[in-house]
């Protein structure tokens, strides 16, 4: 790496530059134990302030570096490729901090700020990128304004808040040139979303399907508002019992992802050939039972008989049960869904899941059979009771025994 020449440099930044080295190097190894806690936050947000005005001046010297091309002695391609070299940061670092640079040369009063400390490298990055966005028929009086506007917003707003102001700023300088551009932006910002929408889906070969996707902003947040509306119970303790430890979010997320996919209604869903695009669960007479004998989804994917004994309760699936030489007995029943009506009369009756000491609203929960489907149980308010996701699995789990208890609630205990 290039330093300076024994016999030291004559320009006053370059012998700036020299001194703040030496005197940081002069407390390299001094220990911080002795600093009282006024005094580390203060040292803590000089140092923070003193880091963006470093990145001012590095800033002005790389436009310099790059005006008498520097590097170019030497073969490199750019000033940019040879300061990435020589100081082993990214080529990608090199080239946002010179795109910085260029900036800070068009809009002085960002540059001023950064010099002082007022801002940080973050916002100052976030507000030329805002300002250049600006349309080209905004007149150069408007856009220092612009300018002015946002730095002076950087005193109470971080980047994060600043980028989404700067969506903002024609509508905020200039109102009737701002409605106009935003209503251009928007639309061009939805078209290329819809263009980019993509979703990728592939079996592990493990029991696990992974996938990714890329959808519009809108469709995101209603997405995840209804993932979160499903995962968010009121109480984890009264859900899974004391000691168990809350999932992280990620994995509740996906656990919703499930619930929804299972329980979307299938008359929602469109014809393929002719037929509901419902998935269909082929299982024998006696894993609907409660045999232990694995079931197959329509897709030719296996799954466990308690988990299909389970969706089986679903209406996003249909159970089709085989007799002894894989003749279908049942398809599946008219009556084998509670309605809409009868699951809001359960939520009046039970006012929730019915495991003793579960909270989840009606809403959240499934409408289960008292008496199984599979063993003859009707569809009727009399034979069915509410349960939470949770509980429902329970329900069709083998390893647990369900127990009524005085009062109409449940509880379940696992079989030994």
């Amino acid at each position: 790496m290039k330093t300076f020449t024994d016999d030291g440099p004559r320009h006053a930044i370059s012998r700036a530059v020299r001194d703040v080295g030496e005197r940081i190097t002069d407390v390299a190894e001094t220990p911080v134990w002795s600093m009282t806690a006024d005094e580390a936050g203060a040292t803590l947000v000089e140092l923070t302030r003193l880091s963006a005005r470093v990145a001012e001046l590095e800033a002005r010297v790389a436009v310099h570096a790059a005006s008498v091309d520097v590097g170019s002695s030497v073969g490199a391609t750019s000033t940019q490729a040879w300061w990435a070299t020589q100081t082993l940061q990214t080529h990608r670092t090199a080239a946002a901090k010179i795109h910085l640079a260029e900036a800070l040369g068009r809009w002085h009063v960002v540059r001023q700020a950064l010099s002082s400390g007022a801002i940080l490298t973050e916002q100052a990055q976030v507000i030329t990128r805002a300002l250049e966005d600006l349309p080209d028929d905004v007149d150069p009086e408007t856009r220092v304004l612009a300018e002015k506007h946002l730095v002076d917003l950087a005193a109470d707003h971080d980047a994060a808040d600043l980028r989404r102001l700067g969506r903002g700023l024609l509508e905020v300088i200039d109102p009737a040139a701002g409605e106009d551009e935003e209503r251009r932006r928007l639309e061009d910002e939805e078209r290329k979303a819809r263009q980019k929408m993509r979703l990728t889906m592939s079996d592990d070969g493990h029991g696990a399907c992974h996938g990714r996707f890329t959808i519009p902003a809108a469709q995101g947040a209603m997405l995840k508002k209804i993932l979160q509306g499903i995962a968010a119970p009121k109480h984890q303790t009264a859900v899974h019992g004391p000691g168990v430890e809350r999932k992280p979010s990620p994995e509740r997320m996906g656990a919703a992802l499930c619930e929804l996919i299972e329980r979307y209604p299938t008359d929602r869903l469109p014809n393929a050939g002719g037929v509901n695009t419902t998935v269909v669960i082929t299982m024998p007479l006696e894993t609907l039972l409660g045999a232990e004998k694995a079931a197959t989804l329509d897709t030719g994917d296996k799954i466990t008989a308690s988990q299909a004994r389970r969706l089986a309760c679903e209406a996003g699936t249909i159970p089709a049960v085989l007799g002894g030489k894989s003749e279908v007995l049942d398809l599946g029943r008219t009556r084998r869904y509670f309605s809409k009506a009868q699951h809001l009369a359960l939520g009046i009756q039970q006012g929730g899941c019915t495991a003793d000491g579960c909270d989840w609203p009606p809403s959240m929960c499934h409408a289960h059979h008292d008496r199984f489907w599979a063993h003859g149980g009707n569809t009727d308010l009399k034979d069915g009771r509410l349960l939470c996701p949770r509980h429902h699995a329970r329900a069709h789990d083998p390893t647990f025994t369900m127990t009524k208890l005085p009062g109409g609630k449940v509880a379940f205990t696992r079989r030994t």
